[in-house]
């Protein structure tokens, strides 16, 4: 395995970031519309992505407002769900979860008011931002969904399928976005947006942070992987059972899955012995499994970089993945982890480094060098230098 960071996979400098001097302020006003709040129950990597851009523009002077499908918390300062601090920027809902996709317009109008720059947070289902509101735009893009549309609706051909894929490309690629700026987590989301059509000079690579974490907890001495994320058919949670039956009987130990979402009760009838399901944790009880794995497995088939990596990396815990996009920018084959060509390899990595700890230490200590560049006050402060190059660009 190659034991050098290659080119690829090199963090690029957001052109915005590149020059601050010939930028003007940046805006004082910011809206998000995204999908839904971090205190929604099915929030995952997007909507933190969102609440540590809003939370950290807020303490740089921004007035911030988050306007989002599904429940939401609108008063500043409120507390979080799961005794998480306060935040000091505006929530306000625009619908249900479907629904506010055809009310974001209207409750933009009625509930936000006078606003500097509008970022829209394109997950799949575009709001069209650009073609009904008269103001700076910048569309925040965490992957491209071009084969997870099938993957979601039974099958390429099916009417949902095909509308979702060319709706999502044409609002991306095409005149829904004006020629304005779109923000990439990733060299391989950068580079799927190129796949459909946007010029290379209108994205922008950001890439997601991690906190700082709190002193280790003690690393289990009975083999113990884990697994983090929202249960959704994409993450192939079932995959991982499958080979989970393969190498249990080599390396023994515990398969923890953290996370819920609607496929927990199907997964939690095809899961073996030494499987344990845990539904939502604390931040606290993440850290600890976090810290007190051997491994953290990560069988998604598309990612926008893969958050929960950098947050084992930071605790010394090196990923398993498969080469997709997002987890092939986020995991350093053979450095900080093993990215698997298929399912095979992906077994064999497994129970190779579980068998190895003088290996696994190597990694651990590599992934956490890494991690260590990846800090959300650097997010933030690239997404702010952003936000002032798309308002400088915007054309009324």
């Amino acid at each position: 395995m190659p034991q050098h960071v290659p080119s690829s996979l090199r963090t690029p400098v957001p052109r915005a970031a590149q020059h601050p001097s010939a930028l003007p302020p940046p805006p004082r006003r910011i809206v998000f519309l995204a999908h839904r709040d971090l205190d929604n129950p099915a929030a995952g990597g997007s909507e933190l992505l969102v609440d540590k851009l809003a939370d950290g523009l807020t303490r740089l002077g921004h007035q911030v407002t988050l306007l989002c499908g599904g429940p939401a918390s609108p008063t500043l300062g409120s507390a979080r769900a799961g005794g998480a601090p306060t935040r000091d920027y505006r929530v306000v809902s625009a619908g249900g979860e479907f629904g506010h996709y055809l009310r974001a317009r209207s409750a933009f109008a009625r509930q936000v008011g006078e606003t500097d720059l509008l970022v829209e947070v394109c997950n799949g289902m575009p709001y069209l931002a650009p073609l009904w509101h008269r103001g700076p735009t910048l569309c925040l893009v965490n992957h491209v969904h071009t084969d997870l549309w099938k993957m979601r609706f039974g099958g390429p051909l099916t009417p949902a399928a095909r509308i979702g894929r060319r709706l999502e490309h044409w609002a991306l690629a095409g005149a829904a976005q004006q020629r304005g700026l779109l923000v990439a987590v990733s060299p391989s989301t950068a580079h799927a947006l190129r796949a459909i059509g946007v010029e290379r000079d209108r994205i922008r690579v950001v890439h997601n942070g991690v906190e700082e974490p709190d002193p280790r907890a003690e690393r289990s001495p009975e083999p113990l992987f884990v697994a983090v994320g929202r249960l959704v058919e994409y993450k192939r949670i079932d995959l991982l059972l499958r080979l989970w039956e393969r190498v249990r009987p080599v390396t023994g130990g515990r398969l923890v899955i953290v996370g819920d979402g609607p496929e927990r009760e199907r997964l939690e009838q095809l899961a073996g012995p030494g499987v344990e399901f845990t539904g939502h944790v604390s931040e606290a009880e993440k850290h600890r499994l976090l810290c007190a794995a051997w491994l953290l497995l990560h069988p998604s088939a598309v990612e926008g970089w893969g958050l929960v990596v950098t947050e084992a990396a930071a605790r010394e815990t090196p990923s398993i993945a498969f080469d997709v996009p997002g987890l092939r920018d986020s995991v350093v084959d053979g450095v900080t982890g093993v990215l698997a060509a298929g399912e095979s390899s992906f077994a064999a990595a497994w129970c190779t480094l579980a068998l190895s700890g003088h290996r696994r230490e190597s990694m651990g200590k590599a992934a956490r060098d890494r991690a260590a560049r990846y800090r959300w006050d650097r997010t933030v402060r690239q997404f702010r230098a952003v936000t002032a190059e798309a308002v400088r660009g915007w054309v009324p």
